[in-house]
């Protein structure tokens, strides 16, 4: 799937604005919170944050794939910001007019505030582990039968975490409380915006696994056994040349849950975003471990950038919980509910 002019246009936009903006130091100055104030200052100035939006809303009207192609930009330099939730959460709340019509859903859209999306229902009105709870004004997420979007103080501390990601419980409860939907519309709105964070991830971890990639290659021509470059060894070639297949096409996949998107087909979009997700964290995890292991033991140092992408090919995908229960949700989607008899 060959991006269009325009497309182009906006992935090598980001691509400068990134390599500029978010030079890995970045990255590391911004841990253990995860997340960097003056990026998304910068990143507020392009309209990135509201890029999902319609324009008729004050967004930039930007199709899936446009976002899918930010997304990997941000996840090849690791971006410490809120950018994937802040996306899935401003798309949720322009689906809907109570939304629309909250007194700071343009600040929302502009990027003067953050919006996230809780991934799992709140429990005793707490949603638990919010992706950018840390640092978000606005949390959204399905409270019994409602999907309410609540305004508060973001806490700006977070549990410590394998990926430094700005994770926090939030109450759903208190604050500036707006109802989005109730009954089964909540349940929907809700599965949607999840899909809109399961794709925006898989871009971000397509693009993290096509830069880990380049980083095996790099250290592999610079690292010396016996007199030559480690790259020189026949094995060491086979294990990088294995996983360009995998990244190309789980990108590939991601493209394609863009694109189902785009054609209003939203219960393919679904399972094609579950899909990419889980294909994307397999392949992220598989081209960390294998560029790290290449790089012996200073792949677990500080020192050496590789253990960044390591550990949030780890930590970003699990923000949703155990991949074996979305396999299973897939599975469920594909081939319809398991029979009683069959368990885990």
């Amino acid at each position: 799937m060959e991006p269009t002019e325009d497309q182009k246009t906006v992935r090598d936009a980001f691509a400068r604005f990134f390599a500029d903006r978010c030079p890995i130091n970045v990255v590391r100055d911004a841990e253990p919170l995860g997340h960097s104030p003056a990026l998304w200052a910068r990143l507020r100035e392009t309209g990135a944050p509201g890029m999902g939006v319609d324009e008729k809303l004050g967004g930039g009207g930007a199709t899936a794939i446009d976002l899918l192609l930010l997304m990997q930009e941000a996840g090849k330099v690791l971006a410490p910001v809120p950018l994937a939730e802040h996306l899935a959460a401003t798309r949720t709340l322009a689906r809907t007019a109570a939304g629309r019509d909250a007194a700071w859903f343009g600040d929302a859209v502009e990027g003067d505030i953050i919006a996230v999306p809780a991934l799992h229902p709140a429990v005793d009105g707490t949603a638990r582990l919010v992706p950018g709870g840390a640092v978000a004004d606005v949390v959204v997420a399905l409270d019994g039968d409602e999907l309410v979007a609540v305004r508060s103080d973001a806490p700006m501390t977070a549990p410590p975490n394998h990926a430094c990601a700005p994770l926090a419980d939030r109450g759903v409860r208190n604050g500036d409380r707006i109802v989005l939907a109730d009954g089964p519309d909540a349940e929907a709105l809700s599965a949607r915006m999840r899909a809109d964070w399961q794709l925006a991830t898989a871009g971000a971890l397509a693009g993290l696994s096509a830069r880990a990639l380049e980083i095996g290659i790099a250290y592999t021509q610079e690292r010396r056994q016996f007199d030559r470059p480690i790259a020189a060894f026949q094995a060491v070639q086979q294990g990088l040349a294995d996983l360009v297949g995998p990244i190309d096409g789980t990108t590939l996949l991601a493209a394609r849950a863009a694109w189902a998107d785009d054609s209003g087909d939203t219960a393919e979009a679904a399972r094609l975003a579950s899909m990419a997700f889980l294909a994307c964290a397999d392949v992220a995890r598989n081209t960390t471990y294998r560029s790290l292991h290449y790089h012996g033991g200073y792949g677990v140092t500080l020192e050496y950038d590789i253990q960044l992408y390591f550990r949030r090919a780890r930590g970003w995908p699990l923000v949703l919980g155990d991949p074996d229960d979305e396999y299973l949700r897939l599975a469920d989607r594909l081939f319809g509910p398991a029979a009683p008899e069959v368990t885990r």
